[in-house]
């Protein structure tokens, strides 16, 4: 989860000063060597957590400089990062540069690399250095696609524990350096909708005191707005800023006494956008489809025919090329929003801007979720409901809650306020408990120490009970805080919700709790987070291997911290084991369903299939065929047990599915997140940035994971008297089925 958060911040950071024209004139200063105030000339930085940005005369590769960067903290992560001048007239684009790190740990270290708006990005998060190396060359290479690019930004990137040195970057396209003179540049031309600024200080609309055939109309512009943005053909080409349309014709859209007025005003509207010729291709494809798309919301709202066929016309003849706002990501297939501007210069969104959030939002699930079919709520019912709390949102407070709120609706731990949530953060607060706890049995655990130095100024000890914090029981705080807790299943929401428990912006906070000598009330001290061992869900020893010998006779292998090279190895010494262990409690810290997967496999064997949206068919879904695990001529013959729980997510998720197709396999544990596939992101006015599940995840056998999970073949859960004890019960329960 570590990786997919970053790439979301990656992908969503702004940086202003490095997105104004570069004077080309002027070298960019990729070697490093000038620096102002002991920063990089012409860079920025951005991240979360304590670090230093400084240069080195000590320590460099070449010149008399290098940029170094370290944090002595426990978490976070920092980038430095420069744009370059131009757009380049090219197939690919290269940049390469020396690194060296120390300790390096928690996370990574690498080059990094993107191209706006959301073309390409790599941060070497699946390669990057981790622990204490020398000087070394390293090269990150994207596609090109010049007709799209707005801006490619690069640098380097610390994340966790460490220090890293950056020296001597440069930039190629197609191995020309950018300072040859047979480059070429690229000037984009821009389409009407990019050049529309109508509106960027505001939408000049007020949503004050409506009645409710107003709201209903509303409710009804969100449908009809959505639609033609991704039916129309003239929308598709990018001839209109959507956005700034909305904001055109709602002062007249306001005012209608009746539907009729509003059904012409609408259909003038659509006239004015231009004439749609005629499809002959636009019948909707139903082999392999899934979910068909439909526009029978119109029945909702007493249409008129005149507008209901205009309606029916532009669905049966919609948009077949590309789409100026959508597209679906090359292989994979999950939706790509684009030219979504965030305006994240109005940190409080007036009306217009607030309305515009949840239209946008609504309707990207609507046409692109391809799990809308089974959240809690019919998702026609969302937009009416949502509708007052973003309107009547006061304050940029109001506005995160209601947009964190709806978000929740999608079911979808991949769903929440990833980015730009900052009035939320400062009401949760920055200072944490020095123990970890999490649900165990249903009850609020402390379940481990995150400095036991601290035990003697909190008191609790490990297995205590929480009932009550700031006198307001458990369960009332859970009931309270659910709505704020975006997840797929109560497992994946209670381990969030465990995390903020007793996270304040105090120092210090009350609880009630229940111990071997009976019920107290104390106050326990909070601490900066970054003045803690701080870890988050499940604690990695960097130090150790991620595999190893249990009992003998059988292997032990934890994903959290595995490598490439470790696989290897991992064939040869687990060769002659009766059984192996695959520990999914974590996220991985190595794609495996295939290196490793292979280890297990008599034949090439599928275990997943997708489903995928459509940009020439807004709101259908097909499946689409997943890849088979093919045998590495090893074929393990021993017993194979995976164990999961609530922090299994995403790529666990997918990997724990790969594993449940070996033969001999036995899932162990608790319901898992209930989230995978590759992640779409969203922007939301005043520079709100959150995601969905993109793809949708099933078995060969078309059964669906998403909010389900990986259901366990064994249910194995920690008890309170396992975690006094120091037990590691989900393990123990896996050694005692092997050894049967």
């Amino acid at each position: 989860m570590l990786k997919t958060l970053l790439k979301l911040m990656l992908c969503s950071i702004a940086l202003p000063a490095c997105a104004q024209k570069s004077n080309t004139k002027e070298p960019l200063n990729l070697n490093l060597e000038n620096f102002t105030k002991d920063f990089p000339t012409g860079w920025q930085e951005f991240g979360q957590g304590s670090y230093s940005v400084k240069a080195d005369s000590l320590i460099k590769q070449s010149g008399n400089y290098s940029a170094s960067l370290e944090n002595i903290s426990e978490s976070g992560f920092k980038a430095l990062a420069i744009n370059l001048p131009k757009n380049y007239d090219g197939k690919l684009i290269q940049l390469s540069g020396y690194i060296k790190t120390e300790n390096v740990k928690d996370g990574f270290a690498g080059l990094w690399m993107r191209i706006d708006p959301e073309i390409a990005f790599d941060n070497m998060s699946e390669r990057g250095i981790t622990g204490t190396t020398d000087w070394q060359k390293y090269e990150v290479t994207l596609n090109l696609d010049p007709k799209k690019t707005d801006k490619i930004v690069l640098g380097g990137l610390l994340v966790g524990t460490g220090k890293m040195w950056l020296d001597n970057l440069s930039v190629s396209i197609d191995g020309k350096e950018l300072d040859n003179p047979l480059l070429k540049t690229y000037t984009r031309e821009l389409v009407p909708a990019e050049k529309d600024k109508a509106f960027d200080n505001g939408s000049q609309i007020s949503l004050a005191n409506l009645n409710e055939t107003q709201l209903t109309n509303l409710e009804f512009m969100g449908y009809v707005w959505g639609f033609l943005k991704y039916y129309h053909p003239e929308i598709a080409k990018g001839n209109f800023n959507w956005d700034y349309e909305l904001f055109r014709i709602l002062p007249a859209y306001l005012k209608v006494k009746n539907n009729a007025e509003r059904d012409q005003l609408l259909i003038d509207w659509i006239d004015k956008l231009g004439t749609v010729p005629v499809c002959k291709s636009c019948k909707v494809d139903t082999q392999q489809i899934y979910i068909k798309p439909n526009h029978s919301w119109v029945e909702k709202f007493n249409v008129q025919k005149a507008l209901k066929d205009k309606i029916d016309y532009i669905f049966n003849n919609r948009n077949q090329d590309k789409n100026f706002y959508i597209d679906l990501a090359p292989g994979v297939q999950n939706p790509i929003f684009e030219n979504e501007n965030d305006y994240k210069n109005m940190t409080y969104p007036d009306d217009g801007f607030r309305l515009l959030s949840l239209y946008r939002y609504w309707n990207m699930v609507n046409y692109f979720f391809p799990n809308k079919y089974i959240t809690d709520k019919k998702w026609n019912d969302v937009l009416k409901e949502h509708l007052p709390k973003f309107i009547n949102a006061k304050n940029e407070l109001d506005y995160e809650f209601a947009a964190l709120q709806l978000i929740g609706e999608v079911n979808d731990t991949h769903a929440n306020l990833w980015g730009g949530g900052d009035k939320i953060m400062e009401k949760r607060g920055s200072n944490y408990p020095p123990f970890k706890v999490k649900f165990i049995e249903n009850k609020l655990v402390v379940a481990d120490y995150y400095n036991p130095e601290h035990q003697s100024k909190a008191h609790v000890k490990v297995g205590d009970v929480i009932t009550h914090i700031n006198n307001i029981a458990v369960e009332d705080i859970i009931k309270k805080e659910t709505i704020n807790y975006p997840a797929s299943n109560n497992a994946a929401r209670l381990r969030d919700i465990a995390e903020n428990m007793l996270r304040s912006p105090n120092n210090e906070i009350a609880i009630k709790y229940i111990s071997d000598n009976g019920s107290k009330d104390i106050e326990i001290p909070l601490f900066d987070r970054k003045d803690l061992n701080y870890y988050y869900w499940y604690k990695v020893n960097e130090n150790e291997k991620a595999y190893k010998i249990l009992n003998n006779d059988v292997g032990y292998i934890t994903l959290a911290n595995i490598k490439s090279e470790d696989i290897a190895e991992i064939k040869r010494m687990f060769k002659n084991t009766k059984a192996i262990i695959i520990d999914i409690r974590n996220y991985p810290s190595h794609f495996v369903p295939f290196e490793l997967g292979s280890y297990f496999m008599e034949k090439p064997t599928p275990f997943v299939t997708f489903t995928k949206g459509a940009v020439n068919t807004p709101g259908a879904f097909y499946f689409m065929e997943g890849p088979k695990i093919e045998p590495d001529g090893n074929n393990y013959k021993g017993k194979l047990a995976v164990l999961v729980n609530e922090t299994s997510q995403s790529q666990a998720e997918y990997t724990a599915m790969a594993f449940k197709a070996t033969p001999n396999c036995v899932i162990i544990g608790s319901t898992t997140a209930g989230a995978d596939g590759n992640v779409s992101r969203i922007t939301l006015p005043g520079g709100l940035s959150t995601m969905i599940s993109g793809i949708g995840i099933y078995y060969p056998n078309k059964v669906n994971t998403q909010r389900v999970g990986i259901v366990p073949d064994v249910v194995a859960n920690p008890t309170i008297e396992g975690v006094k004890n120091g037990k590691d019960e989900v393990l123990d329960k896996a050694l005692e089925i092997l050894n049967k």
